[in-house]
């Protein structure tokens, strides 16, 4: 591991600059997928949960960087997952065995509002499980989309999240019971997220990013903001913790940076576009000051908030496939997934403050 073990982190006190992000190294690489790693999610309690393409489903402690457990879902298939509160509970997307055509709802005419809804139906294929990693049983599933779910997002302290898919629908989910609190009808492929108070989500696609006041969605969203007249599907869309900033990638490779209250577009990044089956990941530092992104030529990519400049390249899949950056809460540290999982610490050998340090 460069420069020491990944413990030497905890033990010494540094601020993320321009130095430290280009002295990253991996601390730790897991190489035993048989599938791209498909989605990851941090716990605040050091966890870290990922989702592979080889149907599996795997659980992490970041702070002595081992596997603790892995399910599969040969059954189902996974593509999406994110912690529920609970480090030990899951929600995830299942990918095989889609059937849209059992279902039926009656929805009121408004184009872009939350619509009233009855619906029936009828050996749907569940697309959501909420899963105890625990003893590998699902404690409900969630029943409503009707195609594949592209986006999802926890209400942070809450047992609220909301879930877009390629039916054009955002449902808006409680943890506690099956069905579905709300519908939202949109236009396009949707990248979703709730602010890190969970008092705000958005919604994105067709080149707008729609916020919403997460306790009064019903009305619509409050504001609706242009990205650059980028028209191309969203991918995600995220928050910075301060709620302060929002990024948005796009189909094409571009990264924007905006600013939430405004939504005027500070930056936009390019990389190389993902595939059509994959997603262009990309995250925030924990102090915002950063964004971290993938690529489709198997590369990752830092930039500065502030100045704009590209701070760090660094090629992390040698099959040059897509991979996806993900920073952890409140640490100098962030994780890659391709085709195997990576954990990224400073060096601290190459850093002029610390180095010598034992």
């Amino acid at each position: 591991m460069p420069g020491g073990a990944l413990e030497r982190e905890e033990r010494v006190s540094m601020e993320l600059t321009d130095e430290v992000l280009k002295s990253m190294e991996v601390g730790m690489a897991f190489r035993d997928y048989n599938g791209r790693i498909s989605s990851m999610d941090f716990h605040r309690t050091n966890h870290l949960v990922t989702a592979s393409d080889d149907e599996s489903i795997r659980l992490y402690d970041v702070q002595n960087a081992v596997c603790l457990k892995t399910i599969n879902s040969k059954k189902y298939g996974v593509d999406l997952v994110c912690f529920a509160d609970n480090p030990a509970t899951v929600i995830y997307s299942s990918k095989n065995g889609w059937d849209g055509k059992s279902s039926l709802c009656l929805v009121s005419s408004f184009a872009f509002c939350l619509k009233a809804f009855f619906c029936t139906y009828k050996n749907n294929s569940e697309s959501l499980r909420l899963l105890s990693l625990n003893d590998n049983k699902y404690l409900r599933y969630f029943k409503g989309h009707h195609d594949r779910v592209v986006s999802l997002s926890l209400c942070p302290h809450r047992e609220y999240f909301v879930s877009g898919s390629l039916d054009r629908t955002v449902l808006l989910w409680d943890q506690r019971t099956e069905k579905a609190q709300g519908l939202l009808r949109v236009q396009g492929r949707p990248a979703v997220s709730y602010d890190d108070q969970g008092m705000v989500f958005a919604i994105a696609f067709g080149g707008y990013i729609r916020m919403f006041d997460a306790r009064k969605y019903e009305k619509g969203p409050f504001d609706i903001f242009p990205v650059g007249g980028d028209n191309l599907e969203a991918n995600v869309v995220k928050f910075s913790n301060d709620g302060r900033l929002m990024l948005l990638t796009t189909t094409d490779g571009h990264v924007h940076v905006l600013d939430s209250f405004r939504g005027t577009v500070i930056s936009t990044y390019n990389v190389k576009p993902v595939s059509s089956n994959a997603t262009l990941e990309a995250s925030f530092s924990p102090d915002g000051m950063y964004v971290v992104s993938g690529s489709g030529d198997g590369s990752v990519y830092a930039w500065s908030v502030r100045s704009g400049k590209l701070v760090l390249a660094i090629s992390c899949d040698v099959h040059r496939s897509s991979v996806s950056p993900l920073w952890a809460p409140g640490s100098l540290m962030f994780a890659t997934g391709s085709s195997e999982l990576s954990f990224w610490i400073p060096d601290l050998s190459k850093l002029g403050s610390f180095a010598g340090m034992k």
